[in-house]
């Protein structure tokens, strides 16, 4: 156990080290939502401190990214359809009464200055004529871009509709990708950097792959097929979860779930290592972490489990390398949190849990009021859960469940938390608040 707990310290440790001036992805530095903030706002309101409130144009559930003084996120401008457009678009799908429709949508990047809260610019990325629906949890913007600061680019990812390098000095669009899959409900997963690659998860509901672009130029370096699913209707076939860089006995893996498998690549090649079959689990949305020793990651509807895995194997390692597993009340939207040798998660209607995660022993389970989509975040001991209902639930990172507070503010948050300069960056349906003493 003592070398579990340091290795996780370790990586934390490392995940973390830019989390005071930057946070260039979705979780931040690290990608699994650690944040090594200090001086963070325990309480707050409308009116309770709120250094600003800027109202966003456009919608979008991207998380915000930071570099440089400078906010940076992707929203969409929607000319809705009529009634009539509306119900000819959803025709015979399979979730029909819950999706929405456009007659157009224009996708775009905004920057916004961290002291003041203004914004800054707003650069029109893509149009869209006659968009496919979406779920009406989700946006058009739901994947969260990335900025690669030392070049000076900000990479934007709206799935089907294209994936766009932006020059954040000269707001120049440097190069464009489209490609091509059948979402169903709309984007959602989240592209990673890994070196001079843009590494994508296709899952489509038609086909399944995933694709590394060159960050420079958006040509196609790899593309490689997912395993086949036993499932042959396509919506059991689709998933939204976003890559996790980690490094296993000095090499560097690419770890992807989506239905029925979690796979791990080589980033370079994208040749697989290995995969673990975690059966009918589809629409994976959470992003997997790692606390050095186990991977964790969440397999999704008709599956409900959390599963960690030894990721030092190859092949086909479904009956050799699962540590231990759990059931009941796991998350379908939410992305586990792994800290301190505990895990964490937060179910789509309010179940929080504590796991060992050596163990799996379950050290503590509470309803936490509210519906969940956003990622849980971890700084100075606390997790703060940010719910639909536009409410913050703060508890502490142990091994008894104690509510430390509980704030409020006007709007929805769906998109994750940030954490900047001693404060929060929280995006609701309509602004972007930074909160903070």
């Amino acid at each position: 156990m003592l070398r579990s707990l340091s290795c996780a310290l370790l990586v934390c440790q490392s995940l973390t080290s830019l989390a005071e001036t930057t946070w260039p992805q979705f979780r931040g530095p690290g990608g699994q939502g650690i944040s090594t903030e200090t001086n963070l706002p325990l309480t707050w309101s409308e009116t309770e401190n709120i250094r600003w409130k800027t109202s966003l144009p456009g919608s979008g559930w991207s998380s915000p990214v930071v570099a440089d003084g400078k906010i940076w996120l992707t929203t969409a401008t929607v000319v809705e359809a009529t009634d009539e457009e509306r119900a000819a678009k959803v025709a015979g799908a399979q979730l029909a009464d819950q999706m929405i429709a456009a007659r157009t949508v224009t996708l775009w990047a905004i920057e916004i200055d961290l002291d003041s809260g203004s914004i800054l610019r707003r650069i029109q990325l893509i149009e869209v004529d006659d968009p496919m629906p979406i779920h009406s949890l989700n946006s058009y913007a739901s994947p969260t871009p990335i900025l690669d600061k030392a070049k000076s680019r900000l990479y934007c990812h709206f799935g089907d509709y294209g994936t766009v390098c932006v020059d954040t000095d000269s707001s120049k669009k440097l190069w464009g990708k489209r490609l091509t899959l059948d979402h169903r409900v709309g984007p959602g997963s989240s592209p990673v950097l890994w070196e001079d690659l843009l590494i994508i998860p296709c899952d489509g509901a038609d086909v399944q792959y995933v694709v590394a672009l060159n960050k420079d130029t958006g040509e196609e370096v790899w593309r490689t097929d997912r395993p086949p699913i036993e499932q042959t209707d396509g919506e059991f076939r689709k998933s939204y979860s976003t890559p996790l860089v980690i490094k296993v006995n000095g090499t560097e893996q690419a770890v992807i779930p989506g239905s029925q498998w979690c796979i791990a690549y080589e980033p370079r090649t994208g040749k697989e290592i290995w995969r673990v079959n975690h059966g009918r689990g589809f629409s994976l949305v959470p992003r997997p972490v790692f606390d050095g020793n186990l991977l964790f990651f969440c397999t999704g509807y008709m599956s409900d489990r959390l599963l960690a895995i030894r990721p030092d194997g190859e092949g086909d390692v479904t009956a050799t390398h699962i540590a231990w597993e759990k059931s009941k009340q796991i998350p379908m939207m939410s992305s586990p949190l792994v800290v301190n040798n505990r895990v964490y998660t937060l179910s789509d209607r309010g179940i929080a849990l504590c796991f060992d995660a050596t163990s799996g022993e379950e050290k503590w389970r509470e309803r936490v009021p509210g519906r969940y989509s956003s990622s849980p975040l971890y700084a100075e001991g606390r997790i703060y859960l940010c719910s639909h209902e536009g409410r913050t639930t703060i508890v502490a990172a142990s091994d008894e469940f104690e509510q430390l507070a509980e704030n409020r503010l006007d709007g929805q948050l769906m998109a994750s938390p940030v954490a900047v300069e001693g404060s929060l960056l929280l995006r609701t349906g309509t602004h972007l608040y930074r909160v903070g003493k």
